[in-house]
Order: C-alpha cells, then structure tokens, then sequence
C-alpha cells in the first residue's frame, strides 16, 4: 500500500511539474469552432466548453491542487505543533484554553466552516488556502498535544528540567521530535483531505477563479455538459479520486511503518 501510495503521489508531482512539456497546448488558448470535440489524437482529453484542451487544463489544475495541499499542511502543522506542544507541555489553564477552543472549532463541519471564511473573505486562491489553515490546525494541535503530555513525563525530558533547561528548548529538542513521526502520518491524509476541500470551494466559485484551471471549476462548467460531453467531468473527477486515494494510501502505508502495535 505504501508503494502504491508513492508511486501515484510522485507520478501526479512529475506530471504536475512537467505540464507544460507534456503537452503543446496552452491551458488558456480557445478553439471555438471545436467546442466540447471529444478525445482525438492531438487532443487526447477533448476540449471544453470553450475549445480549450482538457489535458493542458488537467495538468495545470493538478498543480493548483498540489500547492493548495502543501500550502494548507505546511501552516496547519506548524501552527499546530506550537499550540499543541505548548497545551501539553505547560498543562493547567493555558492545557484548558487551548483545548476549549480546538473543541469550539471542531464542533463545526470543516468544509462549511471553510465556506463561510471564504464567503465572507471573498474568493480567491489565498483566502481559500487561509479558510483551510484556520480548521485545519486543530487536528495537528489535538495530535501533538497527546504526545507531549506523554512526552514531559519521559525521564530525558525531565532530566533537562532539572539541567536548567528552559521550556523552549525541551519543547523543540526533546518533546517535539516524538511527534513528528505522527505529525507526517498526519500531514499525508491532511494533504488529501486539502485536495478534496479545494475542489470542493473551487466547484462552488469560492475557491480559484477562472480562468485559472483548477479541477473543482472543471467539474463544475462540466456538470451542464454531463450527456452531450461526459469527458469534462470524467477526467478531472477521476484525478481528484487517483490523487485523493494515492495520499490516503500513502498515510495509511507511513502509519503502518511508525506505529509500534502495526510492526508484526
């Protein structure tokens, strides 16, 4: 499973990084007077509703997707790790705020919660990456709490405490490093689930907007053209599920290798 997970995530990062060599076409040129022209030899994917090339617009949206995930687990796992190894280290009120409002956030579906950010921030590639940051730190802080509170009690943690060594340097040199095997189990499904979020804003106009391509828009000019051009939702749904899959395959395949009780 975990091959399989990095062979689909390194497949869709060549294919997203090489986009431009892989096809002649550009993902903005129109060919009007072949408008919804299905799969042909020089246009492999078919053209959309405005004579653009499905495949040029794949590939280009495949690296939307890619920066949106890396962008959103980047900040959701750093500003995770720093409130969540402060929540479990330092306990008491500081443990008790901290958790109320990971609680308060949670309580809340993700994805309309993403919505309303957008909705109110106005759509757009930074507010989309912003929404998703704001509910997604909760599950690394959640995480990284859990290991810390076990973590401070390990006797090299409280070794250096009596060293005289100061909170910051135990957080980042002792307790921090114990987590970061589940942080990057963590941040392989969060990937994923990012994926999923931006196609999903992007389908209902918050998120990117044309005419940059992203596989949430392609989706969404496709849906009126479900019967007489079924390959402008064919083709972007089926890499949002190959992607969404190799990630998921990926965390599932990392989680096996760190965690002790999965080692036979």
């Amino acid at each position: 499973m975990l091959r399989v997970g990095l062979v689909i995530v390194a497949l869709a990062v060549f294919v997203a990084l090489a986009g431009p060599v892989l096809t002649p076409y550009d993902p903005a040129s129109q060919e009007l007077s072949r408008r919804l022209e299905g799969p042909s030899v020089s246009h492999p994917l078919g053209l959309d509703e405005l004579g653009r090339d499905s495949l040029a617009r794949l590939l280009a949206g495949a690296r939307i997707s890619l920066m949106v995930g890396i962008a959103v687990v980047g900040v959701s796992s750093v500003v995770g790790m720093f409130f969540g190894s402060i929540a479990g280290y330092f306990g008491g009120r500081v443990d008790d705020v901290i958790s109320r409002v990971v609680d308060v956030l949670m309580a809340f579906p993700g994805i309309l919660l993403a919505i309303a950010l957008v909705a109110v921030l106005g759509p757009s590639l930074t507010n989309v990456v912003l929404a998703l940051s704001v509910i997604g730190w909760v599950g690394y802080a959640r995480l990284v709490r859990g290991q810390a509170l076990r973590a401070r009690e390990f006797e090299f943690v409280q070794a250096a405490r009596a060293l005289g060594a100061g909170p910051a340097r135990i957080v980042l040199r002792h307790i921090l490093p114990t987590a970061y095997p589940a942080v990057v189990v963590q941040a392989t499904i969060g990937m994923a689930g990012a994926i999923i979020a931006e196609a999903s804003l992007s389908f209902l106009g918050l998120g990117v907007q044309p005419p940059t391509p992203s596989w949430g828009t392609m989706l969404d000019a496709g849906r009126s053209h479900l019967f007489d051009a079924p390959h402008l939702t064919i083709f972007p749904g089926f890499a949002i599920a190959i992607l969404v899959l190799g990630f998921n395959f990926l965390g599932d395949g990392l989680r096996d290798r760190v965690d002790p009780k999965m080692v036979k």
